[in-house]
């Protein structure tokens, strides 16, 4: 309770809080274009269920973890080393490495896992036969509820941790994570539906946001083993990105409008 007050109280801990806030909310992107993708596979009127499945079980994971924060530390420590590395950078640090902790490990099957599905996704909506992909414009279900909810499962036990590890790099305040978590996850379940259907209505943007899966993908098996890309060049990268596909939007609804005049 005293770490509670704590929060809402002490200026350093309260900015520590807003800006864990921010960086969860942020990093919880990736988790909510992946399981609106997801969930627009499924029938209509199964994916609003599934939505607020699959956060609720991110915010469970990432809970479950907080629990959890000495293991969660253990898992960077090494396991392994193939006994390599890359060169020197400037700050004398070696721009890749090959001593594997477990963190490293789920990282990189995290990233091999959404460049397969995001490739896999892609190859749907190009290949001139017709397949069930999530660019189906008819709006036939291509999977089933249980896979839905299996596949959302790995992808939030991924983010989860990297969150969790960002939340314990962040502060030490472990009531100042509970909150920032929750208070990212809230975020997250009220723009659930509205991404969605965003997505749902754009199928350009679909396309878009596959391309964000399949980068996320690159960098977190570039984490895994040690090449650190600074997340504020990718999410800069994503927001020029939609800005962009967002003007595109307009133009073509402007298009359209002088047609029909």
């Amino acid at each position: 309770m005293d770490s509670l007050i704590t929060a809402f109280t002490d200026p350093t801990a309260l900015a520590a809080l807003i800006a864990l806030v921010v960086m969860e909310v942020v990093l919880g992107i990736d988790n909510l274009v992946f399981i609106s993708i997801l969930t627009n596979k499924l029938p209509e009127a199964q994916r609003p269920k599934a939505r607020k499945i699959g956060i609720g079980l991110a915010l469970i994971m990432r809970l479950i973890l907080l629990s959890m924060i000495a293991w969660i530390v253990g898992l960077t420590q090494p396991v392994f080393n193939l006994g390599f590395s890359g060169p020197l950078d400037q700050h004398g640090a070696p721009t890749f490495e090959t001593d594997f902790s477990w963190r490293d490990l789920i990282l990189i099957a995290g990233g091999l896992f959404l460049i397969w599905k995001a490739t896999k996704e892609i190859h749907h909506s190009v290949d001139p036969a017709p397949a069930d992909g999530v660019l189906d414009k008819k709006g036939v279900a291509t999977m089933t509820f249980g896979a839905a909810i299996a596949q959302i499962i790995v992808l939030d036990m991924i983010f989860s941790l990297d969150s969790i590890l960002t939340a314990v790099g962040m502060t030490d305040n472990l009531a100042v994570m509970y909150i920032a978590v929750i208070v990212a996850v809230t975020v997250m379940l009220i723009a659930a539906d509205p991404l969605a259907n965003f997505i749902a209505r754009n199928p350009t943007v679909v396309m878009l946001a596959l391309g964000f899966l399949l980068m996320i993908g690159a960098v977190l098996i570039a984490d895994g083993f040690g090449v650190h890309v600074p997340k504020g060049y990718i999410y800069a990268a994503m927001a020029f990105s939609t800005l962009v596909e967002v003007l595109n939007i307009f133009a073509r609804k402007a298009k359209q409008r002088a047609g029909r005049a």
